[in-house]
C-alpha cells in the first residue's frame, strides 16, 4: 500500500473534481484494495483541525514514509520569492512542497498550472506562479531541472485542466505498484501523452478534405479557422471519451492545447494564426511545403457528402 498526500496550492481544484470522477479506477477502489493510503486529501480526509500540519512534521522528521507526493495548483513564490501570497499557518506552501518532495519517493503535477505554471503563470503572472520542474516551456521551476525523488525520477507530469480522470487514477496505480511509466521530453507519461487529440476526433474526414467551419456549432474542421489545436496536441479526450460519453471536439468546441506548457496561448482562443492560408501551428510531424501542396488539393478531392456536411449512410 502506497501513502499518498495530496497539497493543493494555487489550484482551482479541478483536478480535485476530476480525481472524483474517475471510474476506471476510480478513488475508491484504489484504497479499497488497498493499493493507496490516502494520508491527505483536501476533499476526503476527514482528520481534526491540525492534522495535516501534524502530518507534515512527521514527513519530514522521517516518522511517516510517503510514497507519492501529488500536487494540484501552479507553484505561487510571489510576492519577491517569499511564497506568502499562499501559505499554511504561516508558511509558504513552496517551502512545504520543497521539504515534502525531499522525502517523497514519487512527485507527481497534477494539471498543467502544476506542471508548467498554467494559466496562473500566463503572462502577465502577477503572483510569480510556476510549474513544480518546468517553468512553462522552460526546464526548471520550483524545483531545478536536475532534481530527482528518492526513487530517481524527476516530476512526473499529469498535465491537462483538468487531467482526464482515468489518466490521474491510472497513473497513481501504476506509480504505487512500481510499474513503469516511460515518459517523454516533458516528463508526461507516454502512455497518456502518446496520441494527438486530433486521433479519434469526429471531424477527422472534414480536416483532411480541409472543409472548414469560420463560426462554431457547425461539423466542419475547427483547426483551419477557430483555433482547434487537436491536431498538435498530446492527450486521450478523444481515444477516452469523457464521462464515457464526448470530448470538446464532439461537442463543438475547439481543443485548447490545456496539456501543453505553452497553455493558455497568447491571443484569441477561437481563432487560427496563419501565414497566408496557412496556420501557423501544423499538425505534428508534418512540414509546411507538403502541407501547402496538400492543402491546395483536399478541398477539390473532397466527396460531395463531405462538402455538404452530411452524415455517413
Amino acid at each position: 500500500m502506497a501513502t499518498l498526500i495530496w497539497l493543493q496550492t494555487g489550484a482551482c481544484s479541478g483536478d480535485t473534481l476530476s480525481l472524483l470522477n474517475a471510474d476506471s479506477p476510480s478513488i475508491e477502489r484504489l484504497t479499497a484494495d488497498g493499493t493507496l493510503d490516502i494520508l491527505w486529501h483536501p476533499s476526503l480526509t476527514a482528520g481534526p483541525p491540525g492534522h495535516l500540519g501534524t502530518l507534515i512534521a512527521a514527513v519530514e522528521a522521517g516518522a511517516q514514509p510517503l510514497d507519492l507526493l501529488c500536487v494540484e495548483g501552479s507553484l505561487i513564490t510571489g510576492p519577491y520569492g517569499s511564497g506568502m501570497f499562499d501559505s499554511y499557518r504561516g508558511r509558504p506552501k513552496i517551502r512545504i512542497v520543497e521539504a515534502l518532495a525531499a522525502r517523497a519517493r514519487v512527485v507527481v503535477a497534477i494539471g498543467t498550472c502544476a506542471a508548467f505554471g498554467g494559466i496562473p503563470a500566463a503572462p502577465p503572472n502577477p503572483t510569480d506562479c510556476t510549474g513544480l520542474q518546468f517553468d512553462r516551456e522552460s526546464p526548471g521551476g520550483l524545483l531545478s531541472p536536475e532534481w530527482r525523488s528518492t526513487a530517481g525520477l524527476p516530476v512526473i507530469n499529469l498535465a491537462g485542466c483538468p487531467t482526464h480522470p482515468t489518466t490521474i487514477t491510472r497513473a497513481l496505480a501504476m506509480l504505487a505498484r512500481d510499474q513503469p511509466l516511460e515518459l517523454d521530453f516533458l516528463n508526461r507519461p507516454r502512455l497518456f501523452f502518446g496520441a494527438m487529440v486530433h486521433q479519434g476526433c469526429t471531424r477527422n474526414e472534414y480536416h483532411e478534405y480541409d472543409v472548414e467551419e469560420t463560426q462554431p456549432g457547425g461539423r466542419g474542421c475547427m483547426y483551419f479557422n477557430l483555433g482547434c489545436q487537436g491536431p498538435s496536441t498530446l492527450a486521450t479526450c478523444n481515444s477516452e471519451l469523457w464521462n464515457r460519453r464526448s470530448s470538446k471536439t464532439r461537442a463543438g468546441v475547439p481543443c485548447f492545447g490545456c496539456t501543453a506548457p505553452g497553455f493558455p496561448r497568447e491571443g484569441d482562443l477561437f481563432r487560427t494564426e496563419k501565414i497566408g492560408a496557412v496556420p501557423v501551428t501544423l499538425p505534428l510531424g508534418v512540414s509546411r511545403a507538403h502541407y501547402v501542396a496538400y492543402k491546395n488539393l483536399a478541398q477539390a478531392a473532397a466527396p460531395l457528402r463531405v462538402k455538404n456536411r452530411e452524415m455517413e449512410p
